[in-house]
């Protein structure tokens, strides 16, 4: 296939028959650029030269400034193309490989992150490793110029010395040590992975890091079970903090709502502007469960404004929910670069408002005559400003001398104001693939916020994006696919599809108690027993028994940006557990932390998800049955109080007694001897394996969930 001959010309590459945004963004590259597979592989052993592998994503900042800088330069192309096969690889369709290379980066250099490159043999053996590449070499960073020349010089010339690298290489990153043995009981890991997280708390400015700061939804939600399950005020205090001044900063978009990716400084002031989705689902999540514990409205009205975000620019007419949307946008003069869509000038802010709500922007969102953030690369003032708040609306109200019912108004009222008019700009490009497991996280987000906020309309959105997947994002045979886009749905799913998809079907379940989405989940999850499970150590490796054969199939148990599949799923056996009572769930489950024993003894602050999984383990956790008729306002009653309290470890079944043969008895034979008592709804509460008496009275039945067994 002809190639380009100038940068954005009319000539392509191989990739323009691709489906990924990431991959035909570099489709008209004067790179001969292959997609992963096969065609490549053969190319690179016919020609007898190594592969230099890129792997980035659509709305990747430093992807697209390497693209610019040198997959569109004539120069670059020329010795790529003349030394190497050239793959291109999304790292979100394809997280199997940009999993494994990655290690291999973190291997070589101590570091990783977007762009990655890679240089490796014909036969996938890394020898070279890096993320982002300069043209000319510059302040330390080698740069393609000098580098190719050197490569292809001891490709030709010292060939098994590159050999040998690659070999070692591949043999560190393939040793798995098996470890079965915990060091410490679980409940001092509890505790050891709390005095981890302490330890790493900015108590100034929240958050659990230096610079760069990322949202750590997981950790949230870990800290909000041990203080919980401790009554720590130290635990909840770290929450609030870092909630609030995330929802303070320029991290999060305060005109259209949602959050950027992370904050490039301290202060959660300047961001990496950015939206991915799985960012906005756990954050739903974590801002969700806050309310739930503190009852404090602001930490709904964030999470309402995350999903008001989600439904009105993320949310496909079919259903589901696209990936992300860029960092980088063009500003009035056609110039690229990054955040231009979200940053204000105080002379166009003059412009847009009248002088009195000026100058409440001015003082509500911290507006400077020459901007309000440094230039990341500069360090000089830019004349921009990013919104943000100094201040709780509480003291302004103070200030100003009106209500705080008065100033909020005022304030949405500017947001609409500068909401219409940025929207008039150049938007940032939107990755619109949709992914199984990102999906799963938001029908999680959206089904919790569901019957936390009572709104029909979040239930909807859920069911949508769960009908669009399953019917979908198969094959013909019914195997569940990773990737969706423009009426394609390819790419076998992974670990994290089957787990997080679970994890929302059984959080929909407990939003509406319609049985089919138990059904979803436990066929979903017999296929990820199947299809997943290491028979001889136990754990889930990331990729399927039967997917494509790579350099090593991993099994890892560290949270990142998203959390471990290994934890997840271990989340959802258990809560199967619970629902059905079939013991070899909750078997699986501790399997998974025996089998991470060395990881989970020496560092759990790093694997919060899988804490919050062995919490509800060790208990107590809680089930609930009622039996009743799910139409009639005592059966209502009940569960609108259980959901008034905080109480994460809580399973709640619904036995309708308006039904013969209800089908949740086909899951749950056990139902058929609860029924309820003289026509009543009619709670029954079990803690761990010991069950109460049944109760007809609410608060009986909440007593009963906030306390242990004698």
């Amino acid at each position: 296939m002809p190639i380009s001959t100038t940068p954005n010309s009319a000539k392509t590459n191989r990739l323009i028959n691709e489906k990924s945004p990431y991959l035909l963004q570099h489709a008209h590259n004067p790179v001969d650029w292959y997609p992963w597979g096969s065609e490549a592989f053969e190319a690179a052993r016919t020609e007898n030269k190594p592969i230099f592998l890129s792997i980035g994503y659509s709305t990747c900042h430093w992807c697209h400034v390497m693209e610019r800088e040198s997959f569109e330069d004539l120069e670059v192309a020329k010795l790529l193309n003349e030394t190497f096969i050239a793959i291109k690889v999304d790292r979100e369709e394809r997280p199997d490989i940009d999993q494994i290379y990655m290690e291999v980066c973190q291997a070589i250099t101590g570091s990783g992150g977007w762009p990655l490159t890679i240089i490796m043999t014909p036969d996938k053996k890394p020898f070279f490793a890096t993320t982002y590449i300069p043209k000319e070499t510059r302040f330390g960073h080698v740069g393609f110029m000098e580098l190719i020349p050197q490569i292809k010089d001891y490709w030709a010339h010292r060939r098994q010395e590159v050999l040998d690298s690659a070999e070692e290489v591949t043999h560190v990153i393939q040793e798995v040590p098996i470890s079965k043995d915990l060091k410490i009981s679980e409940p001092e890991i509890l505790e050891l992975a709390f005095t981890q997280l302490s330890n790493r708390f900015d108590k100034e400015e929240g958050g659990f890091s230096d610079a760069p700061k990322f949202p750590t939804p997981h950790i949230i939600l870990f800290l909000l079970r041990y203080w919980k399950r401790t009554g720590n005020a130290n635990a909840l205090q770290m929450v609030e903090k870092t909630l609030q001044a995330m929802r303070r900063g320029g991290i999060f978009d305060h005109i259209g709502f949602g959050f950027h990716r992370y904050s490039t400084d301290f202060f959660w002031l300047v961001p990496h502007f950015e939206k991915m989705l799985y960012d906005q689902a756990l954050l739903v999540i974590a801002y969700t469960e806050t309310f739930e514990a503190t009852k404090k409205e602001e930490y709904a009205t964030t999470a309402r404004e995350i999903l008001t975000y989600i439904l009105r620019e993320m949310t496909a007419p079919e259903g589901g929910f696209y990936s992300a949307e860029d960092a980088d946008s063009k500003d009035e003069a056609g110039q690229l670069g990054e955040g231009k869509f979200y940053v204000w000038k105080e002379t166009e802010l003059k412009t847009i408002l009248n002088n009195k709500a000026f100058e409440l922007a001015v003082k509500t969102f911290n507006i400077k005559k020459n901007g309000n953030f440094l230039e990341q690369t500069t360090q000089e003032q830019t004349g921009e400003n990013i919104l943000h708040l100094i201040k709780p609306s509480s003291d302004i109200a103070s200030e100003l001398n009106v209500s705080l019912e008065e100033l909020k108004e005022r304030i949405e009222t500017i947001r609409k104001q500068l909401f219409e008019v940025r929207e008039k700009r150049a938007h940032p490009n939107k990755d619109d693939k949709v992914l199984t497991d990102w999906n799963g996280l938001m029908v999680a987000a959206f089904a919790k916020a569901a019957r936390d906020f009572s709104e029909p309309i979040y239930t909807a959105a859920g069911k949508r994006a769960v009908d669009f997947i399953l019917k979908k994002m198969r094959r013909v045979d019914g195997r569940l696919l990773h990737r969706y886009r423009n009426g394609e749905a390819a790419i076998l799913a992974n670990l994290e599809d089957y787990a997080f998809l679970i994890w929302g079907l059984l959080e929909m379940y407990q939003t509406t108690f319609d049985v089919k989405y138990l059904q979803d989940a436990l066929k979903l999850d017999d296929e990820m027993l199947d299809l997943f499970w290491d028979k001889q150590d136990g754990g889930f490796f990331f990729t399927p028994r039967d997917g494509e054969s790579l350099l090593v199939r991993k099994k890892d148990i560290y949270d990142g940006a998203i959390p471990s599949g290994n934890s997840v799923a271990m989340w959802d056996l258990l809560h199967l557990e619970k629902i059905t009572g079939k013991t070899e769930f909750a078997e699986k489950a501790m399997r998974i932390v025996q089998v991470f024993s060395a990881e989970v003894s020496k560092g759990p602050a790093a694997l919060t998800q899988l804490m919050v999984a062995l919490e509800f383990a060790i208990g107590p956790s809680f089930e609930v049955v009622i039996a009743g008729n799910p139409l009639s306002e005592d059966t209502k009653t009940m569960i609108k109080a259980l959901r008034s309290s905080f109480l994460p470890n809580l399973v709640v079944l619904v036995n309708p007694t308006n039904q013969t043969m209800p089908l949740i008895r086909t899951i749950a034979p056990y139902l058929k001897d609860q029924q309820s008592i003289q026509g009543k709804a009619t709670a029954y509460v079990c803690v761990g394996k010991f069950c109460k008496a049944p109760v007809t009275d609410v608060n009986a039945m909440l007593n009963a969930v906030t306390t242990n067994p004698d």
